[in-house]
């Protein structure tokens, strides 16, 4: 193979398995592929690489390298020189050219022109003329833009990929092979910060030799200063980065460069429309703009993504600071800066109509956008006036409650909130009820109830009724935690008036609130009603955020109530609905309620398969988000396989949140299945105390789910020792959950009776509601008997072996409610004494309970859901077994037991 001129590889070559691939099958005769990309990317390496290895193939290989040529019209002189045409087939003064093309003729030769970009027109000609003449001759140009001849294949070659960016430096640093973490990950960082340029990054490992990869990494806040190491022998512009980037920038016309320098203020990732909107600024019209990009573009300054419905732009890290400089230098950054912003707002506010028609094309509108909106709030909130900058935090809010971007919303938000402490003024409430809606996903509890109703309060003093209405729901939202009657009342009233006002989604939103409000306090019913019409409207708009989250209430409802395949396929939806937010908050909920009706359905596996996704991202954090719900039923799926102390652990993760953690921060539904994996690993004492104090929560009053599952784990602890006891808890359990048409609660209940009943050799009753528990839950859509939170452990349908299968067959033919009926009917005399504590029943002592704490007849008829009349009757039954006289005896016997 004679080879003309081919430079010598005096280091080992890395990587670029694909690119050499795609310049094989490229390289044909008769065509002409340039290899197009910025200074430093590694072109002419590439090049010579492929000489290398394809080089077997060629009966000839020219190289001709223009680097240091400075006249167009030696181009052909140097071809010539490369091929060693005789300079008698040369004479002075005539063209080089015809002697090249007489020299090559059908010779078969591969062709390389290396760096070419500032001699483009001389060398476009000289290989238009190697392809018209010469028709077994294939070229290969490398260059930082195209040579623009007919027929050329353009080959833009990227960065190295990650694995080869490190090869490549940790060689040249002289640590290749090193396996230690801290060496390896200062060196990733290094190729993160320089974009995996192979120049740089040979430029970076010069310093090896003085500095650890994680301080290389550190210095590089300014690559321009650093690397400027580079061999002696390399070319001029190659033996600094800037004086590569300096190269390719003194090659630009005058629109480009004033372009060029402009674009630094955009992040990576910009549209046509920046380009054009910085015609504001004076200067070159937006015709010139677009013009010069395609320039910037040409010359590989400018990368162009066009492989989506819009074409983006970017600059490379290393050719961003370089720009930035110049900008710097032209004293232009401030003013660049502020257009910056103004486009960004402009764009936000263009698109803001959309939150209430469609939040799915809004949504994606600006988080193609984001990088630049960030930099612009940030930009906005520093300057002597913070307007602009406080208007675009919370114009872009809904993106950070929706896209798990919550942590630096809060950030920008806080921020924005104190450049604006203390004014009165319509933008300062709506900057306060964006940092509230951002907080609403991203911490438990939000920013505080006190300050969502300084922020409605200020809002109606302005007038910002929109801003009003969104206040106002999120106000109901923290009453939740508080008291439950003022979150619905408030929640329904925000309902109406927006509704009134016209505002779709906050009409939407409250009422799903209002169905939320109802799912907590177990009024399934009351919740499917007000749940499942405002679903349209929402998921209509592209509402996923609030519509994922009624989807998934509607199911844990529809499920309750004692529908699990319906509640599985709402599940379902809501996960799909959620999950193209890519966020922890909302698409961990779904995930977290279907996982939740998949242990109803005794389905394990396909319950920790809903859990998966969202558990592999989770375990790659340092701290886990907040995700509500997430901890409970991790906790559910672990007592179902048998890990008691794993659901302990599991529980208590969900008051991580507060500074002291403690059992009291858990929700109550997560203290009782603590309370229940207490039990189940054996600590019964801690398992009796916890059920106690959830029983003595004023809250647990609203909850008759939560009140009778704690009931049921006091039967499950009495069950050895007081059966009679665990008997009458049960059958109080029952009555509060069939009251209140908690299906799968009764099936849980009648289960747990039926074991109690067999213990005690009642086979009859026991055999009956084994039967009818069978049959219940199989309507109800379940495989197995999950482990419930209220104290039941995991059982299957052989664990109960009653002796009659025809009693049993009697017990399958009933419904739920005639099974409860036959469980009432089956209850049979009673055991308890007389008189003393032990002589009360459940429900006197939940009564005695909320007296000692002061609480008036009228106030504990509305707790525990029964009439004033039953209240006396039961205080006056607690009076004679207790023989005390009246509350103040009856507190100071309950304060001395």
């Amino acid at each position: 193979m004679p080879v003309h001129h081919l430079p010598p590889e005096l280091t080992s070559f890395v990587g670029r398995g694909a690119e050499l691939a795609a310049v094989g099958a490229a390289l044909t005769e008769g065509r002409v592929l340039t290899l197009v990309g910025p200074g430093g990317c590694g072109k002419t390496r590439l090049a010579v690489r492929a000489c290398h290895e394809l080089g077997e193939s060629r009966p000839d290989v020219v190289w001709v390298g223009l680097e240091n040529e400075r006249d167009g019209a030696q181009v052909a002189r140097r071809v010539a020189d490369a091929l060693d045409v005789l300079d008698v087939l040369v004479p002075a003064g005539s063209d080089p050219l015809a002697a090249v093309l007489t020299a090559l003729g059908d010779r078969d030769a591969f062709v390389v022109l290396d760096n070419c970009e500032h001699l483009l027109a001389d060398a476009a000609k000289v290989v238009a003329a190697l392809l018209a003449r010469c028709p077994r001759v294939a070229v290969l140009a490398t260059s930082r833009a195209p040579l623009g001849v007919d027929g050329e294949r353009v080959w833009r070659v990227p960065p190295l990929d990650l694995a080869d960016a490190l090869e490549l430096f940790l060689d040249r640093a002289g640590v290749a092979g090193e396996d230690a973490e801290d060496v390896r990950a200062g060196a990733r960082r290094v190729c993160d910060r320089l974009d995996r340029v192979p120049l740089a990054l040979e430029l970076a490992a010069g310093w090896a030799g003085t500095l650890t990869p994680a301080q290389i990494a550190d210095a590089l806040h300014d690559p321009f200063t650093m690397l400027d190491g580079g061999t002696r022998t390399a070319a001029f512009r190659q033996r600094t980065l800037e004086g590569s980037m300096r190269w390719s920038h003194d090659l630009l016309g005058d629109d480009e460069r004033v372009l060029f320098r402009w674009l630094g203020v955009f992040e990576p990732g910009f549209a046509a429309g920046a380009v054009t909107g910085l015609a504001a600024l004076g200067g070159p019209t937006a015709d010139r703009l677009v013009k010069a990009l395609r320039g910037l573009i040409d010359t590989s300054l400018v990368v162009a993504d066009t492989a989506g419905p819009v074409a983006r732009y970017r600059m490379l890290g290393v050719v961003r600071d370089y720009a930035l400089a110049r900008l710097a230098e032209a004293g232009e950054t401030e003013r660049l800066r502020d257009c910056h912003l103004d486009l960004q707002l402009a764009l936000v506010d263009g698109l803001a109509a959309l939150v209430d028609t469609d939040k799915d094309a809004w949504r994606a509108a600006v988080a193609a956008e984001y990088p630049n909106v960030r930099s612009a709030i940030e930009w906005g909130l520093a300057a002597d006036d913070p307007a602009r900058g406080r208007r675009l935090a919370a114009g872009v809010a809904w993106l950070w409650h929706l896209e798990g971007r919550g942590p630096e919303g809060m950030r920008l938000l806080r921020l924005a909130a104190g450049r604006g402490a203390g004014e009165r003024t319509a933008l300062q409430a709506e900057v306060m009820v964006a940092l509230a809606l951002v907080a609403d996903t991203t911490v438990p509890g939000g920013v505080g109830l006190d300050a969502v109703r300084d922020a409605a309060e200020l809002a109606a003093e302005t007038g910002a009724e929109r801003v009003w209405l969104r206040a106002r729901s999120l106000a109901a939202v923290g009453e939740i935690g508080d008291d439950l009657d003022r979150a619905r009342r408030e929640a329904a009233v925000v309902r109406d008036d927006a509704a009134r006002a016209g505002d779709a989604f906050v009409a939407d939103a409250s009422a799903v609130l209002v169905g939320l409000v109802d799912l907590i306090r177990d009024d399934h019913a009351a919740a499917i009603a007000c749940i499942e019409p405002a679903l349209d409207g929402l998921l209509r708009r592209g509402d996923r955020g609030v519509g994922s989250s009624g989807l998934g209430w509607l199911a844990q409802a529809t499920a309750y109530a004692g529908d699990l395949r319906r509640a599985s396929e709402l599940a379902e939806r809501a996960v799909m609905t959620a999950e193209p937010l890519r966020d922890f908050h909302r698409t961990g909920s779904a995930r977290s309620i279907l996982a939740e009706i998949r242990v109803l359905q005794g389905r394990l596996d396909l319950a920790e398969e809903a859990m998966a996704p969202m558990d592999r991202l989770v375990g790659g954090l340092d701290e886990a988000p907040f995700i509500p719900g997430w901890e409970r039923v991790k906790a559910l799926i672990a007592l179902d396989r048998g890990q008691p102390e794993e659901a302990v652990d599991w529980c208590r993760r969900e008051a991580r949140w507060h500074p002291a953690p403690a059992d009291e921060h858990l929700s109550p539904q997560t203290r009782v299945v603590l309370a229940t994996a207490l039990m189940t690993s054996g600590d019964d004492a801690a398992a009796g105390h916890l059920a106690d104090e959830v029983l003595a929560t004023p809250m647990t009053a609203q909850l008759p789910g939560v009140r009778a599952a704690a009931l049921a784990v006091h039967a499950s602890l009495a069950a050895d020792g007081d059966p009679d006891r665990a008997l009458a808890l049960q059958h109080e359990a029952l009555r509060i959950r069939n009251d209140h048409g908690l299906v799968l609660g009764c099936i849980d209940s009648l289960e747990s009776l039926a074991e109690l009943l067999l213990r005690r050799g009642a086979d009859e009753p026991a055999s009956v509601l084994t039967g009818a528990a069978r049959r219940a839950r199989r309507d109800a859509g379940a495989t197995l008997t999950p482990s419930s939170a209220d104290g039941q452990s995991a059982q299957t349908e052989g664990e109960l072996t009653p002796s009659s299968p025809a009693l049993v067959e009697r017990g399958e033919a009933m419904s739920l409610p005639d099974a409860v009926a036959y469980a009432a009917r089956a209850r049979g005399p009673r055991r308890r004494p007389d008189s003393g504590w032990e002589s009360l029943t459940p429900t006197e002592r939940s009564v005695v309970d909320l007296a000692v704490q002061g609480m008036s007849n009228p106030e504990i008829a509305t707790r525990l859901f029964m009439s004033r009349g039953t209240v006396k009757t039961h205080l006056a039954h607690v009076y004679a077994k207790l023989q005390v006289a009246n509350r103040t005896e009856l507190a100071r016997l309950a304060a001395a037991r």
